[in-house]
């Protein structure tokens, strides 16, 4: 074998093995840039997750706390109209009240009223105040209980109170005092709660 083809020989196997270690070389720096790449693609999933749970998270928190702030304007809103009907109600009351004083059912209350403030009391002196609004009533009243009566200073609605001073006792059976008890323990209940 002559110089010539003993060179193209080497000439070959040289480019041969330089193909075969750059193919190599390359095959080694595509794997490695595949695996960079997968990294960075599970990396980046990661991170996106981690940043959907962090938002969704958030997303959650602002969802409460807006609901929250409704719910209690709503509470405040249903509690003002609540407290707007239960004035008007005890407005009507009162205006019923007034009405009812007009009446001779309202005198028969005051006689038998006063008859069990007499009888509660026995044989203690009782002091029996009317309204101030009643004062037209007193004799006939006086009349018919069989008791001594008062006109009170005190503009107490209507009905009667009763003082036994002997036992500290005061029997308040005026319309004053029944409405602002009514009034102090009147709610509204049964309808739909905002939960």
């Amino acid at each position: 074998m002559d110089l010539e083809e003993k060179i193209s020989r080497l000439r070959t196997t040289s480019m041969k093995e330089a193909r075969a270690e750059g193919n190599a070389i390359i095959d080694k720096y595509r794997e490695a840039l595949q695996k960079v790449l997968e990294d960075h693609k599970e990396e980046a999933l990661r991170q996106s997750e981690t940043r959907i749970k962090a938002e969704t998270i958030s997303a959650k928190l602002q969802l409460n706390q807006t609901m929250a702030r409704s719910q209690l304007e709503l509470k405040r809103m249903q509690g003002k109209v609540q407290q707007e009907l239960k004035d008007k109600i005890f407005e009507e009351a009162a205006i019923l009240v007034q009405d009812f004083m007009k009446t001779d059912d309202y005198k028969d209350y005051l006689i038998k009223c006063i008859r069990k403030a007499v009888a509660f009391a026995g044989d203690d002196i009782v002091v029996i105040y009317i309204n101030p609004s009643d004062e037209e009533l007193l004799p006939a009243l006086e009349t018919a209980a069989g008791a001594e009566l008062t006109v009170s200073k005190e503009d107490f609605t209507g009905g009667i109170r009763a003082v036994i001073r002997s036992r500290n006792v005061l029997i308040d059976d005026s319309f004053k005092t029944a409405l602002r008890n009514e009034y102090d323990k009147f709610f509204f209940s049964g309808g739909g709660s905002i939960a």
